[in-house]
């Protein structure tokens, strides 16, 4: 099967936004005159930002799969699809928010002058902009079963609130009530998902899980 224009377009974008990511790195470990502190680019670190920055695409192929697969025929099939999707995309928004986003900053590692601050930022900056376009998803996955649905209608403005804010965290420019959105969203949208029987639980996107 061949693959789609979008997806071969999708996997560029990431190798773009994966060397522009190790660039920023790369910069900010030059040993000048300022006295900026040096930041070694380790392999775990290198994987990570790997992991994130395929991350979306490899999920937005997944959507894109699925979207080809025959659509299940019974109303009840189709919830269930529904909410196997939901439960999924909202994992896995939840996985990255807490693992590069919440995490690190309860540790104190986007403050100034704390030892892998830049790196922190860069995982940062991608894991919010791969948690947005998950729960985007997310909630239009739950579209497709009418009680979860309704449990997500309210939540429609507090996902849309996340778009940017990726690029604030990548910058350093994020405080409390940045990462208090992010947890609140992800709280909510578990709380939706628990109501209307669509548990949802972290699920932390890994080089060798997207690697498949």
């Amino acid at each position: 099967m061949s693959v789609p224009t979008t997806v071969r377009f999708r996997r560029a974008l990431t190798a773009v936004v994966l060397s522009t990511a190790l660039l920023a790195g790369a910069t900010a470990c030059g040993g000048g005159g300022g006295g900026t502190r040096r930041e070694e680019l380790s392999a775990a670190s290198m994987g990570e930002l790997a992991a994130l920055a395929a991350a979306e695409p490899a999920a937005a192929e997944a959507d894109e799969l699925a979207a080809a697969t025959p659509s299940p025929s019974t109303s009840a099939e189709k919830q269930k699809f529904a909410k196997t999707r939901f439960v999924a995309n909202a994992g896995l928004a939840a996985g990255a928010t807490y693992q590069w986003i919440v995490k690190p900053y309860r540790a104190g590692k986007f403050k100034k002058g704390a030892k892998g601050r830049t790196f922190a930022l860069i995982k940062a900056g991608l894991a919010g902009a791969f948690a947005y376009n998950r729960l985007k998803a997310a909630a239009d996955n739950a579209k497709g079963d009418p009680l979860l649905s309704k449990a997500m209608a309210p939540l429609t403005a507090g996902i849309e609130s996340l778009k940017g804010l990726g690029t604030k965290l990548r910058k350093g420019q994020a405080g409390d009530a940045d990462i208090s959105s992010f947890d609140d969203v992800i709280n909510s949208v578990k709380e939706a998902g628990k109501s209307a029987g669509a548990t949802v639980t972290d699920k932390v996107p890994s080089a060798s899980q997207l690697g498949g």
